[in-house]
C-alpha cells in the first residue's frame, strides 16, 4: 500500500507529518511527501523537508490514500487548482482521504466534505461547516474512507487511524 502526504511549502506542522508518517510506514505503508514544488518546505517548529513530488506531477491512480498535513500554512494550499483537483479525483476513485489541524479545510474549498462527518483545528471550524460538512469536535473522525484529525496532539492516533482504515 502507499500513502501520499501533502504539505504546505511553508509552515506545515513538522509532528503532523512526521508521526503519521511513522505509523504508515511501521505498518509497511510506503509514503511519498508532496508539496507545491519539489523546493524545500519548512515547518512551523523549524524542520526542512525535501518534497519527493509535486503535487502537479502526482498520479492519484498510484495511491491508495492522500494526506493532507496541517499546520498555519495548509490553508493556503487550497489556493492551488493542482491540489483541490487531486483531491476530487481521490475522492472520485473511492480512495481514503485524511487531513488533520487546518488541512480539512483544504478539502472543504474542494468540496468533497459535504454531508460528511469531519473535525479541523477549532479555527479552521466555520470553514468547514461552509464546506458543507457535519462537524465533530472530537480528535479523530471517521467517516466512511474519510479519516480527518484536530491537530498536533491528535497526529500519533491519527496515523494509527489511518492504518486502520486503509488495512480495511
Amino acid at each position: 500500500m502507499k500513502a501520499l502526504m501533502i504539505i504546505a511549502q511553508n509552515n506545515f506542522r513538522d509532528e503532523e507529518l512526521t508521526e503519521p508518517k511513522a505509523v504508515l510506514e511501521g505498518a509497511g505503508i510506503e509514503v511519498q511527501v508532496a508539496s507545491i514544488t519539489t523546493n524545500t518546505a519548512k515547518g512551523m517548529l523549524g524542520m526542512e523537508v525535501t518534497p519527493d513530488l509535486a503535487v502537479k506531477d502526482a498520479n492519484v491512480d498510484d495511491y491508495d490514500a492522500i494526506v493532507v498535513i496541517g499546520g498555519a500554512g495548509s490553508p493556503e494550499l487550497a489556493n492551488h487548482k493542482e491540489v483541490l483537483d487531486l483531491l476530487v479525483d481521490a475522492e472520485s476513485k473511492g480512495k481514503i482521504i485524511g487531513s488533520i489541524c487546518m488541512g480539512p479545510t483544504v478539502l472543504a474549498k474542494a468540496g468533497i466534505l459535504k454531508g460528511r462527518k469531519a473535525t479541523v483545528f477549532s479555527s479552521g471550524a466555520d470553514d468547514v461547516k461552509a464546506g458543507g460538512a457535519v462537524y465533530i469536535n472530537q480528535d479523530v473522525v471517521v467517516d466512511g474512507k474519510l479519516v480527518t484529525a484536530v491537530g498536533p496532539a491528535a497526529a500519533k492516533a491519527f496515523g494509527t487511524k489511518l492504518v486502520e482504515v486503509m488495512s480495511g
